[in-house]
């Protein structure tokens, strides 16, 4: 391979020979690679890759093939459905443009590159550190988050795979983020020990993912004792025999045609002008590329398929106008990347190196510190010294062009971005007035550095949960409301307008409210009787869910690894946070905070969010969850299942949320007392029974309406809201409810521990058995609409109090657990129909084809 020897000689001899450093692997290891000194406490060598088009001038094509040939590669390893759903991820800054080439080989992949120039209205998605580097911290910063948030392959690209601390710290760090199944790491080489190729598989079985490695050439690094400090002495010892190396420019050396640094200079290291016959130095020809707009410049904030096929486009004329900008008797030119601007240069020079009769190489700058050493044994031969020019986060600092001086080239054309383009570029001493040292002619063309849009402004930060008892019934502690309060406004409307508008789609049913029943005495001694008979009941199916939901936590996404580590150090696993669907869910968060209190002593953080059918969950909701809790430790918690409407809705709405804002850990399984549908895994029971919450509204839920969401009322940034009835403060048996419930947590203890451990043990896969059901009631009754099918205790009675009822099926020989229903259905005049084969203990149907006329002027539904 081109310059992978100097004269016959690999160029890795002169640090192997003085050092002992051996590389041992592969026939083509040492084609791939030379070795050098770094200037660096943390590592002595440096391999330094000769097609990376980073330190060592390579044909573009060289380059860019390498890159293309191992993305096609990763494609065949994950076939073309995987490969599909592929997320490229390449390290700053040596590995920017191999990462966009393996993105390329995919085809299909979008691609984000690591950063270490923050960029001011970009929040960070992510960071880790690389242990050895002289420059540690990579920040993230996509301008869509959701390109991390898939659980798609993720596939990981450096230049070189050393010890793999780098791509475990990405890895562990992105993995508590945006767990997935499966991770490829891609590098030129992989020089791992078998120690180190052991850790990391060790840590992919840990975390309970897949881990595969695809590299062009294989090895290892055979290392003397000592060899760090042997390093440091040679840097010193060659830095005292050649004074020009400590000087702020190497300049070329007579072994590659050009006159030895003159020690007499103004700047030791600084060939004398004299010694040059080109022109007046920071006269670079300017030349306008006319880049396509919007454009992004690399992948900083993400570059996808779409903006590949953009740059595909536009390359050939960018080019043609470097192209005119060369003099004609250019035989030899350099196109010069700039740190991790890697990519659109080499596109360039590619693109140039197929219009041009010129011998066309690339390469670029870099904030690496290595020693030149003038040997043909030895990588880097030259190195030229100039001041960052792109104003770094990091302040001033010196960057590094190497084997640009003394390599013949005839033209040079720098590539740089807008950030980079100071007068810091221009000024004596800078980029261009070192590259005009050692060239006839310098071409400086610019790349717009691409800025993000602005995201959506958002209140700086959203209110605080409602609590009690300025909002619901409930003490403070018991629960927090991520609600906003809209008391004050008239949302109620009749029964019968609602169902009118709801049916013709004139309104949706969270835009307005039923009046709220107000029960009979007969009805409330109904309720009464319920809670005395099935108080034990609830008690055993709340602590059976609640101890589901505390073992399985720690099992969810990356908390397998946090769990493993906290058994290690014997601390505290983590804790469940308890998010309760308004309203029926949350008189059953409150019972399971209380169970984890009297059994484990833990006091659990409760809230209560809003989801509705059809519009999906409170996006600000899980916004502030997310700003103050792991979304890994939520557990969203409702009453019950009916035909698992809200299970689906859920889960389509924390996807959609993650896509859209790049958070991601929820987990949409809901956790619920009784699942009749059988719809979720985390239940406390499958049996339909009465759960006494159900049989009232407000007042056994904290005196708390349904959640509303209007758009005159709710706006972008705001909570959906609800209303605080106060003024039925006289018939509240919210409390009455909970405290009845949890005085018989005692005498179900031992029964629930029982219970937990055979329901953990068990097969608890979802069967749908309820929503196959109620599209056969659907088609039967010929209703043919599921959402006015409300299967289960809970929706019937809810059928009953809040719409216009047609008719109740009732299983054949339910006993106790419907003396409520058929009270109301008598009071409704609502016809109850006993069925044989239902999966439910009862299933309310609304009416199908309601009208004004379809009741009469005393309510009562009539029939068709």
């Amino acid at each position: 391979m081109k310059n992978a020897v100097n004269n016959g000689v690999w160029t890795g001899t002169w640090v192997a020979e003085r050092l002992g450093v051996e590389l041992v692997g592969d026939d083509g290891l040492t084609e791939l690679l030379g070795l050098a000194l770094r200037r660096n406490p943390k590592r002595a060598h440096l391999l330094v890759s000769h097609v990376l088009g980073k330190h060592v001038p390579q044909s573009p094509s060289v380059v860019h093939g390498s890159g293309l040939a191992l993305g096609r590669r990763v494609r065949a390893l994950l076939g073309a459905e995987e490969a599909a759903r592929a997320v490229v991820l390449g390290y700053a800054e040596t590995a920017t443009g191999l990462g966009h080439c393996v993105a390329d080989g995919l085809g299909t992949a979008p691609y984000l590159h690591s950063t270490r120039r923050p960029v001011p209205g970009v929040p960070p998605a992510g960071g880790f550190e690389e242990s050895h580097s002289h420059a540690t911290t990579h920040l993230l910063l996509p301008e869509n988050p959701a390109l991390l948030a898939g659980d798609g392959p993720l596939i990981l690209v450096d230049d070189e795979f050393s010890t793999g601390n780098t791509v475990l710290n990405t890895i562990r760090d992105l993995h508590e983020r945006y767990p997935r199944r499966r991770y490829v790491v891609v590098a030129l080489v992989d020089m791992r020990s078998a120690q180190d190729t052991g850790r990391l598989a060790d840590f992919a079985r840990e975390i309970g993912t897949r881990v595969d490695l695809v590299a062009a050439a294989s090895g290892t690094v055979k290392l003397p004792d000592g060899v760090l400090e042997k390093g440091r002495d040679l840097v010193a010892q060659h830095e005292a025999t050649h004074p020009e190396a400590r000087g702020s420019d190497l300049c070329g050396s007579a072994a590659m045609g050009v006159p030895p640094c003159s020690s007499e200079a103004e700047n030791p290291g600084e060939r004398p002008a004299t010694t040059h016959p080109h022109p007046p130095r920071n006269r670079a020809t300017r030349v306008d590329l006319r880049w396509p707009p919007g454009l992004p410049d690399g992948g900083r904030h993400g570059f996808t398929p779409e903006h590949r096929a953009r740059l595909d486009t536009a390359l050939p004329t960018m080019a043609a106008r470097l192209a005119e900008a060369l003099p004609h008797t250019a035989h030899r030119v350099l196109v010069l990347g700039n740190e991790e601007l890697m990519y659109a240069p080499l596109r360039l020079a590619r693109e140039l190196e197929q219009i041009t009769d010129a011998e066309v190489r690339f390469s670029t700058t870099t904030r690496s510190p290595v020693l030149a050493v003038d040997d043909p044994g030895y990588a880097i031969r030259t190195r030229l010294v100039f001041p960052a020019h792109d104003d770094p986060a990091d302040g001033p600092g010196e960057r590094y062009a190497y084997n640009v001086a003394g390599a013949g080239f005839d033209a040079v054309v720098a590539v740089v971005d807008s950030a980079g383009d100071t007068d810091a570029l221009h000024a004596p001493g800078g980029l261009l007035d070192r590259l005009a040292a050692h060239t006839p002619h310098v071409v400086l063309t610019v790349v717009p550095s691409y800025a993000p849009a602005p995201a959506p402004e958002r209140p700086a930060m959203l209110p605080e949960p409602l609590r009690g008892p300025a909002f619901s019934s409930y003490a403070p502690e018991e629960v927090g409301w991520l609600l906003q309060d809209l008391s004050d406004v008239t949302l109620e409307a009749p029964t019968e307008e609602r169902e009118e508008a709801i049916q013709s789609g004139g309104a949706h049913y969270a835009e307005s409210l039923p009046v709220e029943y107000q029960p009979s005495e007969q009805y409330q001694d109904l309720f009464h009787q319920a809670l005395d008979v099935s108080a034990a009941r609830i008690a055993h199916a709340v602590g059976v869910v609640t101890e589901t939901v505390i073992a399985e936590l720690p099992l969810r996404g990356h908390r397998r690894l946090e769990a493993a580590r906290a058994a290690r150090a014997g601390t505290p696993t983590p804790r469940p946070v308890l998010v309760s669907l308004a309203r029926a869910g949350t008189p059953v968060g409150i019972l399971m905070r209380r169970w984890a209190q009297y059994r484990h002593g833990l006091d659990l953080p409760h809230y209560a969010v809003s989801i509705v059918r059809g519009r999906g969950i409170d996006a600000n909701a899980l916004r502030w969850l997310a700003a103050h809790h792991d979304p890994a430790d939520v557990v969203f918690v409702d009453g019950w299942t009916g035909k698992g409407a809200i299970t689906r809705e859920l889960a389509q709405a924390v996807e959609e949320f993650e896509k859209q804002e790049g958070i991601t850990g929820f987990d949409p399984e809901i956790a619920v007392l009784a699942d009749p549908g059988s719809c979720v895994r985390t239940y406390g029971t499958r049996e339909d029974f009465l759960i006494p919450s159900a049989c009232l509204n407000s007042t056994v839920s904290g005196l708390i309406s349904r959640t509303v969401l209007r758009a005159d009322l709710v706006g972008p940034h705001d909570f959906h809201g609800a209303k605080f009835y106060r003024e039925l403060a006289g018939s509240d048996l919210s409390n009455a409810f909970l405290d009845a419930v949890a005085a018989r947590f005692p005498e179900v203890a031992d029964t629930v521990d029982t219970a937990a451990k055979e329901l953990l043990a068990g097969d608890r896969t979802p069967t749908w058995a309820g929503w196959a059901a109620v599209e056969r009631i659907s088609e039967e009754y010929g209703i043919h609409d599921v959402n006015l099918v409300k299967p289960g205790v809970g929706e019937t009675t809810r059928v009953l109090l809040r719409r216009v009822p047609w008719k109740i099926l009732a299983r054949e020989g339910a006993g106790a657990d419907l003396d409520h229903v058929r009270l109301l259905a008598e009071q409704r005049g609502v016809p109850v129909e006993e069925v044989t084969g239902l999966p439910y203990t009862c299933v309310g149907l609304i009416h199908p084809q309601y009208t004004r006329g379809a009741t009469g002027a005393d309510g009562k539904a009539v029939t068709l």
